[in-house]
C-alpha cells in the first residue's frame, strides 16, 4: 500500500516543526511573565461535557467517537471548555483568580474541501475568576505582547462587545424566531440578512436603526461614543460602559494602537457574553486567533464564575509571518563530528555538546566525506575526532588543520545544568 494522511491532516517536518517550537516559546514566555500557568488536558472530553459548555454550536465540529465501555467521546474543539472544565472539577475551593495557559492541538470535522485543516495546534490564556474591563484588558494586552514577542511585525486586534446586541434584542420585543435569526446573522456577519430582518414592520425604529448601524461601527474611542449614541436612544446606552473603560486601559497599557474597535464582530461559539476579540494581520484572510469574555460557561457546570481568554492559531501565526517575511531564525547544527575511531568520535560529540554546541554524528569517517556532509546539513564546523581526546577542524577542501584538545566534557565553562528529571536547562 501507498501511506497516505488523511485528509485535512498534515505532517510537520523538519524547519516547519523547528520554527513552530521558536514562536511557542516566545508566545509562552509572555504567557508566563503575565504569571499565567501551563496546563494540559486530554485529547478526548465526555461528549456531552463539550456539549454543555459549547452549546449548539458544537454540533457538526467535533469528531465524535465511542469507547469500549459504550461512552460518547469526542476530540476536543477548541480548549476553552476542557479548561473551563479543569476549575470546575479540579480547583474547585482553590483561591482564585486562575491563570491559565496551554499549547494543544485541537479537532475539528469539515466538510471534505481542500485545504481544511482538521487538526491545529492552539496557543492561548484562560483568565478564570476575574470580571470586569481590567480583566478584559489584561487579556486583550497579553495577547498583544505574545504576538508581539513571536516576531509578527504587523497584526491588529479587534476588540467589540455582545452586549449591545445583546441588549438590543431584549429590547426588541420580537418573538424569539426573530432573535434567533438575528445572532445567527451576526454570526455569519451578513449585513444583507442584518438589515432585512431590522426591517421588520413592528420593530421600534431606532432599535432598527440600531441594529443597522452598530456591525458597521470600528474605529477607535470615537466607535465606541458614536455605538452609545445609538444604544441610548434604544434605552441601553450601559451596554457599552465596560468597553469604553476596557479601552482606557489598553490606552494606559500602551497597547492600544494595536488595537480597533469593531462591532461587527461576532464569535463563532454561542457561550460569549461580553468582549469579544479576533486577530487579523495583513494578507491573510483568516484571523489568527480570537476570545472573548464567556462568564455563563463554568456555570454548566455548577461552579459559576467570570472567565475571559483567546487562542492562537500557531499555524496562521507562522504564515503571518512567513508573508511579512519575519519568519523566526531557526538555529542550525553548530558541528558534524567524525573519524576512524569511534570511541573519539563519541566522546568529542559529547564533549562539544555540553559545551553548547549542536553536534550530528558523521554517517562516513573520511575527513572530505565529513566536509560535505557538513556543508549539506548547513553545519559550521566539520570536525575530525582524534585518539587521546583532540580533535580538528576540515577545511573546504577536505583537509583537517592542526589537532586541538576536546572541551573539558567534566567541567565545561558553560555547559548547561541538568535538573533532577535528567533534562538539560
Amino acid at each position: 500500500m501507498k501511506p497516505v494522511t488523511p485528509r485535512g491532516f498534515r505532517d510537520v517536518l523538519l524547519t516547519e516543526a523547528a520554527e513552530r517550537r521558536a514562536v511557542v516559546r516566545g508566545v509562552g514566555e509572555v504567557f508566563e511573565a503575565w504569571g499565567y500557568g501551563f496546563v494540559e488536558t486530554p485529547v478526548v472530553e465526555e461528549y456531552a461535557t463539550l456539549e454543555a459548555g459549547a452549546g449548539g454550536s458544537l454540533e457538526g465540529t467535533a469528531f465524535r467517537l465511542f469507547d469500549v465501555d459504550g461512552s460518547l467521546l469526542a476530540l476536543r474543539p477548541e480548549m476553552t471548555v476542557p479548561i473551563a472544565r479543569v476549575v470546575a472539577s479540579r480547583l474547585v475551593g482553590q483561591p482564585g483568580p486562575h491563570r491559565l495557559c496551554y499549547v494543544a492541538d485541537v479537532f475539528r470535522e469539515k466538510e471534505s474541501l481542500r485545504g481544511e485543516a482538521r487538526q491545529f495546534a492552539q496557543a492561548g490564556v484562560e483568565l478564570v475568576g476575574a470580571s470586569g474591563p481590567a480583566a478584559d484588558a489584561e487579556v486583550v494586552a497579553v495577547l498583544v505582547e505574545a504576538l508581539e514577542a513571536a516576531g509578527l511585525p504587523s497584526f491588529t486586534v479587534g476588540i467589540g462587545t455582545v452586549a449591545v446586541l445583546r441588549a438590543l434584542l431584549a429590547g426588541s420585543g420580537l418573538d424569539e424566531a426573530w432573535q434567533a435569526g438575528v445572532m445567527r446573522a451576526a454570526h455569519e456577519r451578513n449585513l444583507v440578512e442584518t438589515d432585512r430582518l431590522a426591517g421588520d414592520a413592528s420593530l421600534d425604529p431606532a432599535v432598527a436603526d440600531a441594529l443597522r448601524a452598530v456591525p458597521r461601527l470600528h474605529g477607535g474611542a470615537e466607535a465606541i461614543e458614536r455605538c452609545r449614541r445609538y444604544a441610548a436612544a434604544c434605552g441601553c446606552a450601559g451596554a457599552v460602559d465596560e468597553l469604553a473603560e476596557t479601552w482606557r486601559l489598553l490606552e494606559a497599557a500602551g497597547v492600544a494602537e494595536r488595537v480597533r474597535v469593531d462591532f461587527g464582530i461576532l464569535r463563532s461559539f454561542d457561550y460569549y457574553t461580553g468582549m469579544i476579540l479576533e486577530v487579523y494581520a495583513p494578507g491573510l484572510g483568516l484571523p489568527l486567533g480570537g476570545g472573548g469574555r464567556y462568564d455563563g460557561v463554568l456555570a454548566a457546570f455548577g461552579a459559576p464564575a467570570p472567565a475571559a481568554g483567546f487562542a492562537l492559531s500557531v499555524e496562521r501565526v507562522q504564515i503571518a509571518l512567513a508573508e511579512q517575511g519575519a519568519a523566526p531564525r531557526v538555529r542550525g547544527l553548530d558541528a558534524v563530528v567524525g573519524g576512524d575511531d569511534a570511541a573519539a568520535v563519541f566522546a568529542v560529540a559529547r564533549a562539544l555538546r555540553w559545551s553548547g554546541r549542536r553536534v550530528r554524528l558523521a554517517s562516513l569517517a573520511g575527513p572530505s566525506a565529513i566536509r560535505a556532509e557538513a556543508d549539506a546539513a548547513g553545519a559550521a564546523d566539520a570536525v575530525l575526532a582524534i585518539a587521546n581526546r583532540e580533535m580538528a577542524s576540515i577545511g573546504a577542501d577536505g583537509i583537517p588543520g592542526a589537532a586541538r584538545p576536546v572541551p573539558d566534557a567534566a567541567a565545561p565553562a558553560e555547559a548547561p545544568t541538568r535538573t533532577e528529571g535528567g533534562e538539560r536547562s
